[in-house]
């Protein structure tokens, strides 16, 4: 019979624990050093910005005198590149998902494809604004319009909203498809009425996610060439136009030159975090309500 040494044991035991403790305590001050870095960087935004923010502000054109700027332009530019990003991103990454989960033949071809929007998805955005270059204002001659920014910036969150509807559909449990068809309904009919509903609060996460990162992307837009000169207010998709992170981007440059740039580009902040936790927020609502019906 073999005896287990008890001190060993414990020691063994004291010494995980220590370790156990230490890291706890390491990613500890972790979170409390980058909440820290966080909170400072906005207190700064905001003592620098929210003195400058005001209706003229909001409603106003752009103008190479800082106190007459306004970010009008960039607000609607914006908004007209979310009206591509999103219906193009949703439809597209909700589909190949739903082909790849529910359709697609488990092999070399499924795995290959997988591991490719894996691969995507971590691929630096400068990239996709350099195949935003050459695909839609070159080869297909798009120009810098909103469409060509909103095809470029659909390109990068795309493999974004593929793996989260993925995730979403796999974590549908499998009873509730199986007694779909048991019931007697076919393939489609369990996707559309079943593991959809079931799994659209995993997917609107994603695609809240996709469009917070496609709305705050600078370097495609820069890449394809997206002015932030005085140009007139976009009125839809064929237009050209410039957004906030382009105008932040520009402003910050040249506040070496003038310095209440730096005032206007952290304005300009302060409005896109406005309306990324306006965005965040509804789509929170919105999933929240289909988590409790479902």
């Amino acid at each position: 019979m073999k005896y287990v040494d008890v001190t060993q044991v414990q020691k063994r035991m004291n010494g995980r624990i220590l370790k156990n403790n230490s890291f706890k305590v390491l990613f500890l001050l972790a979170t409390i050093f980058g909440l820290i870095v966080l909170g400072v960087l906005i207190a700064q935004v905001l003592t620098d910005g929210l003195s400058w923010i005001n209706w003229d502000f909001i409603s106003g054109k752009l103008s190479t005198d800082a106190n007459r700027a306004g970010i009008m332009g960039a607000i609607l530019g914006t908004f007209w590149v979310m009206v591509v990003v999103a219906p193009v991103t949703l439809i597209i990454g909700i589909g190949s998902a739903i082909y790849l989960e529910l359709y697609a033949k488990k092999g070399r071809v499924q795995s290959f494809i997988q591991t490719n929007i894996a691969n995507l998805a971590g691929v630096p955005s400068i990239v996709y604004g350099i195949l935003g270059l050459t695909i839609f204002v070159r080869a297909l001659d798009f120009g810098n319009i909103v469409l060509a920014g909103g095809l470029t910036l659909s390109l990068l969150v795309l493999p974004i909203v593929i793996v989260a509807a993925q995730e979403a559909i796999r974590s549908v449990p499998q009873h509730l498809s199986e007694a779909s068809y048991g019931m007697g309904a076919t393939k489609w009919q369990t996707i559309k009425n079943i593991i959809l509903p079931a799994a659209l609060p995993g997917i609107l996460t994603g695609a809240i996610l996709a469009l917070s990162r496609a709305i705050g992307e600078t370097a495609p837009l820069t890449v394809i060439g997206i002015p932030a000169l005085l140009i007139p207010f976009p009125g839809g998709i064929f237009d050209k136009f410039t957004a906030l992170p382009m105008q932040i981007y520009y402003w910050t440059l040249d506040s070496s030159l003038v310095e209440e740039y730096a005032n206007l580009a952290a304005a300009t902040i302060v409005v896109l975090l406005l309306l990324l936790f306006i965005l965040n927020s509804t789509a929170i609502i919105i999933r929240n309500k289909f988590q409790q019906r479902y």
